[in-house]
Parts: C-alpha cells; sequence; structure tokens
C-alpha cells in the first residue's frame, strides 16, 4: 500500500502551538533546543498580523497530522532588481521522513517563488547536515563559497545601536 499524497497548507493561526513544536524538533536536531524563545502565542499572532513576518506552509498525512513545515521570508537583491524568497527553516520529523514530505515542500517553496517572479530562493545549512545538503544539491542548489554569513544580536546589537 502506498503513503496517501502529501497535503500542502499554509500556516494560519491556531497553529502556533504545532509550528512551535515543529520548530524544537528542528533546533535539537541541529543540537540548540535551549535557542528556541518563540511562543505558540507569539506565533500565532505574527501569522494574524496584517502583515505576516514570514509564510509558512505545513504537510501533513491524513491520519497522521503535520509532519513538517517550510518557513519563509521576502528577500530583494539590488544586484538583480527583484524580490527573493529566503528558506529559514525547512523540516520533516525524523520518523516521516523519505515519504516525499521534504521533496513536497520544497517544490511547493519554489512554485511559489517561480509564480511571484522572484530571482532566486536562498538558505543556509549547517556544514555538518550532509543529509540536508545533500538533499540541496540534488534538487539544484549550490553552495555559495567565497560568501560568510555574519551575524549581530542581543548585547552586541543593542550596542551597536547605542
Amino acid at each position: 500500500m502506498t503513503d496517501p499524497l502529501p497535503v500542502l497548507r499554509d500556516a494560519v493561526p491556531g497553529d502556533g502551538a504545532i509550528l512551535r513544536s515543529l520548530i524544537h524538533a528542528l533546533a535539537t536536531y541541529e543540537r540548540a533546543p535551549e535557542a528556541v524563545e518563540v511562543t505558540p502565542e507569539t506565533l500565532d499572532a505574527q501569522l494574524a498580523a496584517a502583515a505576516p513576518p514570514f509564510e509558512c506552509i505545513l504537510v501533513e498525512l491524513p491520519g497522521e497530522g503535520v509532519l513538517g513545515f517550510a518557513l519563509t521570508f521576502r528577500t530583494y537583491s539590488t544586484w538583480k532588481g527583484r524580490a527573493g524568497t529566503w528558506l529559514e527553516d525547512y523540516f520533516v520529523l525524523p520518523a516521516a521522513r523519505g515519504r516525499g514530505l521534504g521533496r513536497a515542500l520544497l517544490r511547493e517553496v519554489a512554485r511559489r517563488a517561480v509564480a511571484r517572479g522572484d530571482g532566486r530562493l536562498e538558505l543556509t545549512a549547517l556544514d555538518w547536515n550532509t543529509p540536508a545538503t545533500d538533499i540541496y544539491r540534488r534538487q539544484g542548489f549550490a553552495p555559495q563559497g567565497d560568501w560568510t554569513t555574519w551575524r549581530i544580536s542581543g548585547e552586541a546589537l543593542a550596542a551597536l545601536a547605542r
């Protein structure tokens, strides 16, 4: 018997708890569960906002519930003069992998980016996460070896702002 087809849907207010649970599962996989600060209430409020700060696609299987997500936001390339999509988080629960759910999520993110006329779809991946980087390479993503992601947050960000 084959698996039922995955159902893809946008996260909506009320999905904050399941989304927070998936975010925590991703953080646990990435060896940083203590780094998750977001609450279900915050996610629900952001999803209900007139201009949500992100778009989130959930993937589920009938009878099994939500098993993964892809969370994106809009970017802009001054060089291309076009908007783009940043794939911030992309995750399928380990027990549900190998069933086409991740591929369905990536395909939907790409479909939406193309439909909007985006110039590119970008993401970052941990260097040690070869299962993910292997998937990205198979799908046609290419690492940007000349670029390093830089970040400032917390007290350092506050100090810079002063």
